[in-house]
């Protein structure tokens, strides 16, 4: 959804996990060490420029603190007429204030939820819901996917002077969950009340913030007396390393169950996109095959098994191989060129390993164009053709900015009739800049908490849907990482599918429609 960040990983976590008693003044995450001012953002996630919130390294005050403080939530009646149907349910528009182990207050975390009205709250789902970044905040699942009303993400609703009109969502997930959409401090409304420099290094940090998210998931549990209710928790792109942590907290330190996690273009593991991870090269190749497919006519994944199977084999065999074997090189260099359309020259020239920028640029150079990140399938021009570095943001996911952020505003402040003072941020560059991936030798990745939380309860299951054209996070990477999971953890409980379009494959309409029914057959 927006530009990507530097594609370094810092090293891996030195967190101390929550831990939470259940009272009003549940503690926030333990803090952990400061970033590096080398600290970068890994790619494969969203993230995107904005403006976010960074305190003060004093303590806070009772009196600052209620000066920040979001107003008291505001609940109204809702009705979306939708086709065959017409659902009729109670939207929240609200926070949930978490503290410090002494009482004291260190943010004010925002939701929105939609429940439906005459349900059986013991027995109706409840789906818990977040974007990634780190620093985005919840509006693209809510306004382009799961939601009551959608966002035309597509055509002349994806340019930024597009009018930000929401529309009824025929493919909503209300009429077989409840929704609560998440907004982690800094991104929406959501924002410290404390000026404490060391809450920002909590919450800004891989396990802090999943420990938060999973505190504030159990206290709306408990604010709205949803505890019995069967629990779904669903995370896009950095939700990917987001979610299983949360769910495993969840499990382990708030009690609560989970019976399902749906995951939507995630990451797993950041060590397969940077550095000399030669599976970056594997993971991206087929989506950059369905790029070059797709401009010749409609592509599933189907078209592309024969890629996969190369990717698997011998592109991965001679990749190992290294440049030191130019026989290999070469061989590998013109397949590439011949799957991907780009000249074959470029491709020797790069030994075949095409980093996601040089693919973009490469791709359709000879017109002055580069495709998007988290839609290659989608072209833009690039500022400066001529330039030897790169200077081109990304027009699958910027020009969704602008109405995306009025579209949210307007529906939580008129429709919903909850008014915050101060900005909303749909994309906080200065939550990514500040977020600590660790230290170590452990880059992030959520593959252990996915593991642990399959082998404590046989009966979580795990879905995760990718679109063809997303270079940001390759539906590839994600196979490659089910595959390696346990029998216990087999496809009758851990399914992938893959569908036309990129990171917000939800956007076009039959990929939108199928993956719902999909998220249903899970709940059902």
């Amino acid at each position: 959804m927006a530009n990507s960040f530097a594609t370094r990983l810092a090293a891996a976590l030195l967190v101390v996990c929550l831990a939470a008693a259940a009272r009003a003044d549940d503690e926030a995450p333990q803090p952990s060490p400061s970033p590096s001012p080398s600290a970068q953002a890994p790619a494969g996630q969203k993230g995107r420029a904005g403006r976010g919130e960074a305190g003060a390294a004093t303590p806070a005050s009772t009196p600052v603190a209620e000066q920040h403080r979001l107003p008291p939530d505001a609940s109204t009646k809702q009705q979306v007429a939708l086709p065959g149907r017409t659902l009729a349910f109670s939207a929240t528009a609200g926070s949930i204030r978490v503290f410090d182990d002494k009482g004291e207050p260190l943010a004010d975390i925002a939701y929105t939820s939609y429940q439906l009205d005459g349900a059986d709250k013991a027995n109706r789902p409840v789906t818990f819901l977040f974007n990634g970044g780190p620093g985005s905040s919840s509006a693209w699942l809510q306004f382009g996917s799961a939601g009551p009303w959608r966002l035309s993400f597509q055509g002349d609703g994806a340019v930024s002077s597009a009018a930000p009109d929401l529309v009824p969502n025929g493919e909503t997930w209300l009429d077989f969950t409840d929704l609560v959409f998440v907004d982690p401090v800094g991104t929406g409304y959501s924002r410290f009340v404390t000026t404490s420099e060391e809450a920002r290094k909590r919450f800004f940090s891989v396990d802090g913030d999943a420990n938060a998210v999973a505190l504030v998931i159990r206290r709306w549990l408990e604010k709205y007396d949803r505890l019995p209710s069967p629990k779904y928790v669903a995370g896009e792109s950095y939700g990917g390393i987001r979610g299983p942590k949360v769910v495993r907290n969840l499990q382990m330190q708030q009690g609560v169950g989970v019976r399902g996690l749906v995951l939507i273009s995630p990451v797993l593991d950041f060590r397969e996109y940077a550095g000399s991870s030669i599976l970056q090269y594997v993971n991206s190749l087929p989506t950059m095959a369905a790029v070059a497919r797709q401009a010749k006519g409609p592509v599933t994944r189907q078209d592309l098994a024969d890629v996969e199977r190369y990717a698997r084999g011998d592109f991965l065999l001679d990749l190992i191989k290294g440049q030191a074997d130019s026989e290999a090189t070469t061989r590998l260099a013109d397949k590439v060129a011949s799957l991907t359309g780009i000249d074959a020259a470029v491709s020797r020239r790069l030994a075949g390993r095409f980093d996601i920028g040089e693919f973009r640029r490469e791709f359709d150079r000879k017109n002055g164009k580069v495709t998007g990140r988290y839609d290659a399938s989608v072209e833009g021009f690039d500022p400066y053709p001529d330039s030897s570095y790169f200077h081109f943001n990304d027009p699958s996911g910027d020009p969704l900015m602008a109405p995306l952020t009025s579209a949210a505003v307007d529906l939580t402040t008129r429709k919903l009739n909850w008014r915050p003072d101060g900005s909303y941020h749909l994309l906080s560059e200065s939550v990514n800049k500040a977020w600590d991936f660790g230290h170590g030798i452990n880059p992030a990745e959520s593959v252990t908490q996915l593991r642990q939380m399959l082998a404590l309860d046989p009966k979580l299951k795990l879905l995760i849907g990718h679109g063809l054209f997303d270079l940001a996070t390759p539906y590839l990477a994600s196979q490659i990482i089910l595959d390696q999971l346990p029998a216990f953890a087999g496809r009758d409980r851990s399914k992938l599918m893959v569908y036309p379009g990129g990171h917000m494959f939800y956007s076009r309409d039959g990929s939108r429609e199928a993956f719902r029914k999909e998220v249903e057959a899970l709940m059902r």
